[in-house]
């Protein structure tokens, strides 16, 4: 089967399921690593997540060459509709130089978007949906803080997104040019004391001579409620790239709307080395409104209207029938 087809027909079957609210109170970033959450920002929330990164990379081979220079992450996401579904825009631009290390005095100034997508990402499955929430034990960290076997089950999301590259884009293959999809399953699982595991596998530029195929895999843990470190493994493969990086770091939690984050990346080749040092913010504008609320304050709003509506009538009525209603009220109080 096609594998766009595929994730249509996933998307077709998760809308006709009931909504399970992926909101949260703090902002819950993409950042600082490279992979993506299966859970959406919630509905009516506007985040946007950004850093400027250095890169320096370095190949020791006969075509010997260095590049050294920065750019910057940039991701703008929106809960939209549905709690399960998120819009996303996101890209990389890098500005650096290329030196030939072989080739004395040869330099290339480069710069361009490293990738440029937008998509839409629909969780189709949370194990935590209609599952009644652990309460916590008031007297026992280890009972708080045990190994539970459903937390093995992961929640799972599905991303269907659309690249754009511009024509001789130095970070592309030579050909690479135009529209192409974009296709991700995302999982998450979240443990207990404060572990949370996420995984990546996408197949990107499907259809290109620059069809990568990458899994990241990514090991988040909370030492407080503040601060945040995690370890991440990203393979990528095609025919024009192929690395495995590792990434470490960590993020601060500024405000329940603001999160701070550094990291480093690099890897163990040297085809080219790779080292990139990043810093980041994450921000997140906050219209969300709970629906259980919102259906609450509905049916307050009717009773209201009623009440009045039930005391116009009243007094509207005649006197001897308000006369009887005193005397029907007294016998049944006596």
């Amino acid at each position: 089967m096609n594998p766009i087809k595929f994730v249509l027909i996933l998307l077709f079957i998760s809308l006709t399921s009931k909504a399970y609210s992926q909101y949260t109170d703090v902002i819950n970033s993409n950042r600082p690593g490279a992979s993506r959450s299966a859970y959406s920002v919630g509905t009516n929330v506007l985040q946007f997540e950004a850093g400027p990164y250095f890169v320096q990379e370095k190949r020791t081979p006969a075509t010997a060459y260095k590049i050294s220079g920065f750019g910057v992450d940039f991701a703008t996401r929106y809960g939209l509709i549905w709690e399960e579904l998120e819009l996303n825009f996101e890209g990389t631009y890098q500005n650096d130089t290329k030196t030939f290390t072989g080739v004395s005095g040869i330099e290339e100034s480069r710069s361009n978007f490293k990738f440029l997508t937008i998509g839409a990402k629909y969780l189709v499955f949370d194990p935590c949906k209609n599952k009644e929430e652990d309460k916590p034990n008031l007297y026992s960290w280890k009972a708080n803080n045990r190994f539970k076997w459903s937390s093995l089950i992961p929640a799972v999301s599905v991303y269907l997104g659309v690249n754009y590259d511009t024509k001789q884009n130095p970070y592309t293959a030579p050909l690479i040019e135009g529209f192409s999809p974009k296709l991700m399953i995302a999982t998450q699982n979240n443990f207990a004391g404060g572990w949370v595991m996420v995984i990546n596998l996408i197949k990107d530029r499907i259809g290109t001579d620059q069809s990568d195929f990458e899994y990241i895999f990514t090991l988040t843990h909370s030492i407080s409620p503040k601060w945040v470190i995690f370890g991440e493994a990203q393979g990528i493969k095609s025919d024009f790239y192929a690395d495995n990086l590792f990434r470490f770091g960590g993020a601060y939690l500024a405000g329940k709307n603001l999160q701070l984050d550094t990291a480093v990346t690099f890897n163990t080749k040297d085809t080219p080395s790779v080292l990139n040092l990043n810093l980041g913010v994450s921000y997140r504008l906050d219209f969300h409104k709970d629906k259980t609320d919102t259906n609450e304050n509905s049916e307050q709003i009717l009773s209201r209207k009623q009440s009045r509506k039930n005391k116009k009538n009243k007094e509207k009525e005649p006197l001897h029938i308000k006369q009887k209603r005193k005397d029907t009220d007294f016998n049944n109080f006596n």
